[in-house]
């Protein structure tokens, strides 16, 4: 009798055990799609803003210029940094180099290094990593001492 109720009490226990560990899994991945959807948006509205100021024959050039940084750093090497860096490598605006964390294993034209090496001055570092930018703002506020723009900030500033 004792021995079959501990394999009773045993069974509920592992059952309830198992129910909260698939909750707080479930949890995750919600938190963790949730993340990846508002990442997508952010970047989805920048790329619309963008589009539409192109279409309006405005320049992301022409921002630059007008706020005297004639010298750029781009951080963030993926769609958003590789397109920035299009739109800039043929103007009076030089990219001197991007900054990414996977920068070991990444190809561009222009010099790549990690937000821990050491970063050349430049009149602005642009993050396109937009979703992250205050983190990485955090992280590279204490190293350098010329401004830290957002992607997303230029974008609406121009508009």
């Amino acid at each position: 009798m004792k021995k079959n109720i501990f394999i009773v009490v045993s069974s509920f226990i592992s059952c309830i055990a198992g129910a909260g560990i698939t909750a707080k899994m479930y949890s995750t991945k919600t938190a963790k799609l949730e993340d990846n959807f508002q990442k997508m948006y952010e970047f989805y509205k920048i790329l619309n803003k963008w589009l539409t100021l192109k279409q309006e024959g405005k320049s992301l050039k022409d921002y630059f210029l007008k706020n005297g940084y004639k010298s750029v750093a781009i951080y963030g090497m993926k769609e958003l940094g590789e397109r920035l860096y299009d739109e800039l490598k043929d103007t009076e605006i030089e990219v001197k180099y991007m900054i990414d964390k996977n920068a070991d294993n990444l190809y561009s034209e222009v010099t790549i290094v990690t937000p821990d090496g050491e970063l050349e001055e430049v009149d602005v570092i642009v993050v396109t990593a937009v979703h992250y930018y205050e983190e990485i703002e955090n992280m590279l506020k204490n190293k350098i001492d010329y401004p830290i723009l957002s992607m997303e900030d230029i974008v609406y500033e121009m508009s």
